[in-house]
């Protein structure tokens, strides 16, 4: 079954084994991936039309709206989206649920019997998973995110996607994409395909330079917001505006300014696909979005128990300059009204400051907290350090988030407000403590 404790178990050792293929855990290449789907039979040349999402923040909330408006059209939707937070099978959907762990652990040992022992990244693995998954069970459609860059992403071997699609791009993962946003943005443009429309919000200068340069060169029609498409505020909801269509919609479920943006970019590549959007559709989907941990209202659980009555708390895993800019924003717009503790972990591999600036300002304390899930964690001590340097004052060490919200709660008077941030990963961790 799959709920069953013991496939559970099964399904995370399958996982460890595969981990273990491969010396690092990132070495971009699309040569081990392309190999392996040969051994497979090319799960990948019979999938349903693909819609291939890059970018560095709201890829996963554009998935998301995207998924909800096509699932209330009445299309089967699979989508593929990293990392997970709770359990790995979160990754995959099958048309509107969680892949199986039954079928997913089926298909992690067939595809460890056909990689025979052979080097291969944990990316890889479970993105050629995917593609089984997707190439058995029939759908109309597959929304497939990038893991990391584009150009030797895993994900970037579907030689025609029906839509290719740039999210906003930023400064992150440095030490794999380059030093500047210019050589970041082309990473991310080499998605991109001779003859496919790619939509794109409003980029930073550096980077659109960069991706209307590689659209040119590869061959591929690029729509970017403002020029081709638009969306803006209707009353209490949305207009989004193209050459092919005029939709009405209301605000997206997702909170924040920034989500409008990403709904925008949702449709146009709704409006770009081969798919009828009815008004019903969007009228449903808008507003049955679901993407944990993006500004996520915790609302029950043993976590609020911890707070005084009338406290929020929140959950949020954006974790690089771009993600505590839509932070700062949402504080500014909607969370003035009490005063924002911060407990925060993230991870050694990004850049503390940049996404803590934004925050410094508008916080009233921060609490540094370990991530146990990841190797990689940056310890509290460390991040404390960083805080105080982009100009917070009230820092705190704790041993975990748990003991930061009982400080918090012991230390504070009056209604407050707590968001825990900083990593996907810790995130992850809340959730599960939460349950």
């Amino acid at each position: 079954m799959a709920n069953d404790p013991d496939i559970h178990s099964q399904v995370d050792a399958a996982l460890a084994r595969l981990t273990g293929l491969y010396p690092k855990l990132i070495d971009l290449s699309l040569g081990r991936m392309h190999r392996l789907l040969g051994d497979l039979g090319d799960p990948h040349l019979r999938l349903p039309p693909v819609i291939h999402v890059a970018g560095t923040n709201g890829k996963g909330s554009t998935i998301a709206i995207m998924r909800a408006v096509l699932e209330a059209a009445g299309y089967r939707v699979h989508v593929y989206t990293s990392p997970h937070l709770v359990r790995f099978a979160e990754r995959i959907r099958l048309m509107g649920a969680l892949i199986d762990e039954t079928l997913l652990l089926a298909l992690l040992e067939h595809v460890e019997a056909a990689n025979a022992g052979k080097p291969i990244t944990f990316f890889e693995v479970t993105t050629a998973v995917a593609f089984m998954a997707f190439a058995r069970i029939p759908a109309d459609v597959v929304l497939l995110e990038t893991g990391l860059g584009g150009r030797f992403d895993a994900t970037n071997v579907i030689a025609k996607p029906a839509v290719t699609v740039l999210s906003s791009i930023s400064m992150d993962h440095m030490q794999y994409l380059g030093d500047t946003l210019a050589r970041i943005a082309g990473e991310k443009a080499a998605i991109m395909k001779r003859g496919v429309t790619c939509v794109s919000v409003i980029q930073a200068p550096e980077a659109a330079d960069v991706i209307a340069h590689a659209a040119f060169e590869i061959g591929a029609t690029l729509r970017v917001q403002e020029d081709a498409w638009r969306i803006e505020p209707d009353g209490a909801g949305l207009l989004f505006t193209s050459q092919h269509n005029r939709w009405k919609a209301p605000l997206p479920a997702l909170l924040g300014a920034h989500q409008i943006s990403n709904a925008g970019l949702a449709l146009a590549a709704l409006d770009q696909s081969p798919f009828a959007i009815p008004a019903f559709a969007l009228r449903l989907g808008m507003r049955k979005i679901e993407w944990p941990a993006r500004a996520q209202h915790l609302k029950h659980g043993p976590l609020m128990k911890i707070l005084p009555h009338g406290w929020e708390l929140w959950l949020d895993g954006g974790h690089n300059a771009g993600g505590g800019a839509v932070i700062a924003a949402l504080a500014d717009d909607r969370w003035s009204d009490a005063p924002l503790h911060l407990i925060c972990g993230m991870l050694s591999t990004k850049v503390a400051e940049d996404y803590l600036r934004p925050l410094a300002a508008r916080a009233a304390s921060l609490d540094a907290v370990p991530i146990p899930s990841s190797e990689t964690a940056m310890p509290p001590a460390e991040l404390a350090a960083a805080a105080k340097r982009v100009g917070f004052t009230d820092v705190y060490v704790a041993e975990s988030f748990t003991a930061a919200l009982k400080r918090i709660a012991a230390a504070s008077r009056g209604r407050a407000r707590v968001l825990i941030c900083g990593s996907l990963y810790l995130a992850g961790e809340v959730l599960r403590e939460n349950r």
